[in-house]
């Protein structure tokens, strides 16, 4: 595993192309583009074991349409 600090995404669109990603900042909400719109995820307590090693958990909750 890189340096990169990455999390796991948990909820939201069946169809996210990544459920590993880095991260923003440590704490901070990650927000995916997709389909015209943002998926958001915010930091939970918990962490999971992960093909990259031990990641952070984000949960999905909400989504905000893109202007135009």
């Amino acid at each position: 595993m890189n340096d990169t600090a990455k999390a796991l995404l948990e909820g939201g669109p069946q169809d996210l192309p990544e459920r590993i990603v880095a991260l923003p900042a440590p704490g901070e909400d990650v927000k995916i583009e997709l389909r015209g719109g943002y998926e958001h995820f915010r930091p939970t307590s918990r962490h999971e074991d992960t093909p990259e090693g031990r990641l952070p958990v984000y949960e999905w909750w909400e989504r905000t349409e893109m202007p135009g």
